[in-house]
């Protein structure tokens, strides 16, 4: 069988991908990084994607990553996530939309476009609440806010530094409970799931933060919302983050290009050679 050729899409390479591109070789896989400020995307015929069997985008880019697969897709190029996923799972909203409409449990919301939309947002939930950007991931830019005096100070922030886009946030009840479920799945398989704590004083639960983690047992509830979500979806890499709340979980938001550093170490899994034999099948 003659080698795949895979270009990695993304603005760095981290952890992953330097366990993508080591992975390739054994599973006849020659997998290349591509900067994703290199493309100068537009015309299909001239696509710098266009030598590639397949992409596997992984720009951590809250806006890059849709136009870059929608583009690609265009081309005629092969990308993993789809364009439609990444769309998606980009903007919280319109995810979540998406995800209740489907019946998938997600949290409650308020979208916030201005000074006043925060005032509504705040008698709509009792405090505390989080405050988080509509784009935006890896717990960047997402606040806890306990009085009312600190949510005022804090939206004049977003109020005078945000730029148009960066200023639509959710607000929504602050889920208490110390953890969360990372669920990280190759295609359409569920490979690992890793329950992630604060870590210490960062009330966050975000593996690149840093917070501890170990293995999750399996949970049949778990499964049922992460076939739900890829039904909406479709087959792909995605991770996706669960809160645990009295009535069951709710979907917190769906990562496209997922960090799978604390999953594999928490529970063991090889998500690389994962990852790469879901390419090869997907291309063969």
């Amino acid at each position: 069988m003659p080698t795949r050729s895979i270009a990695i899409v993304a603005d760095r390479i981290a952890w992953e991908e330097r366990q993508l591109i080591q992975a390739g070789p054994e599973l006849g896989l020659a997998v290349e990084w591509i900067n994703d400020e290199s493309l100068c995307l537009g015309n299909p015929d001239t696509s710098a994607l266009a030598g590639f069997d397949a992409v596997l985008l992984r720009s951590r880019s809250y806006t890059r990553g849709g136009l870059i697969a929608t583009l690609a897709e265009e081309s005629g190029t092969r990308v993993i996530n789809s364009a439609h996923a990444i769309n998606l799972c980009e903007n919280k909203a319109v995810l979540r939309t998406a995800l209740r409409a489907a019946g998938i449990p997600v949290p409650e919301f308020r979208m916030v476009f201005s000074r006043s939309d925060f005032a509504k947002a705040l008698t709509a939930f009792e405090l505390p609440v989080v405050l988080k950007p509509v784009y935006g991931g890896m717990g960047k830019r997402v606040t806890l806010i306990r009085d009312s005096d600190l949510a005022n100070s804090v939206y004049d922030y977003v109020e005078d530094l945000g730029h148009a886009f960066e200023q639509a946030c959710l607000v929504e009840p602050f889920l208490a409970g110390g953890a969360s479920v990372r669920c990280l799945v190759v295609g359409t398989e569920l490979v690992g799931v890793a329950e992630f704590s604060t870590g210490g004083e960062d009330w966050r639960n975000n593996a690149a933060l840093g917070n501890t983690s170990h293995a999750a047992s399996d949970d049949p509830y778990v499964a049922k919302i992460v076939s739900g979500v890829l039904d909406v979806l479709g087959p792909g890499i995605y991770g996706v983050d669960l809160f645990r709340t009295p009535k069951g979980y709710v979907v917190n938001e769906v990562n496209h290009a997922p960090g799978f550093r604390g999953v594999a170490t928490a529970t063991g899994v090889n998500v690389a050679v994962a990852i790469g034999n879901y390419l090869e099948e997907a291309l063969s």
